[in-house]
């Protein structure tokens, strides 16, 4: 059974003061998709028990000062930021494609509680992507591109963000940073 994969960042020094120049630093750098640009921007206030207090399309999720504005607009200490957006990945469906794929990069305000405590979330869609089986294994530069993908995402946001821990995880709890890793290593020994 697959699960969606997540990248989750504990930030040194996080506040309402500094939350929102941070998240600005993701979405600038984060490598959208060239194939499907558009997004949704959700806020959400309180809780996820509540319904979003905006949700506003956005015609290029990667127009971040376009993104930034509306956020302004709604910030609470209380609130999280949901920008759900596409980055372009191998799929294999029958065949290796490069589609896109979706994203939800999501910012928890220090009123708002995250599952797991973190700030900065980016919820990286099905594990089958990464660690595929059976006859997706064809193509390992496919796989390996994928994997790579996400290991320079979290190398990247690292270098941009005052990190005090990261964690690459599945539903099922799992920490698949050295997975991946070992794939990447694993193949290109063969």
């Amino acid at each position: 059974m697959a699960d969606t994969l997540q990248l989750s960042y504990w930030l040194r020094g996080y506040t309402e003061f500094n939350m929102l120049s941070l998240y600005e630093r993701v979405l600038r750098r984060f490598p959208y998709s060239r194939l499907a640009p558009g997004g949704m921007l959700r806020v959400f206030a309180l809780d996820y028990g509540q319904p979003p207090v905006l949700e506003e399309e956005v015609d290029e999720a990667a127009d971040t000062p376009a993104v930034m504005t509306l956020i302004k607009e709604h910030f609470h200490n209380d609130c999280c930021f949901h920008l759900d957006c596409c980055w372009d990945m191998w799929h294999f469906h029958e065949e290796w494609s490069l589609k896109p794929c979706a994203v939800s990069i999501a910012c928890f305000a220090p009123l708002f509680e995250s599952a797991w405590g973190e700030q900065i979330q980016f919820d990286l869609g099905l594990d089958t992507l990464y660690l595929p089986g059976g006859e997706a294994l064809s193509n390992p530069r496919a796989v390996r591109s994928n994997i790579r993908s996400v290991l320079h995402l979290a190398d990247d946001m690292s270098r941009i963000l005052p990190v005090e821990k990261l964690s690459l995880w599945s539903d099922s709890g799992e920490n698949l940073a050295e997975r991946l890793q070992a794939v990447v290593e694993g193949e290109e020994d063969s």
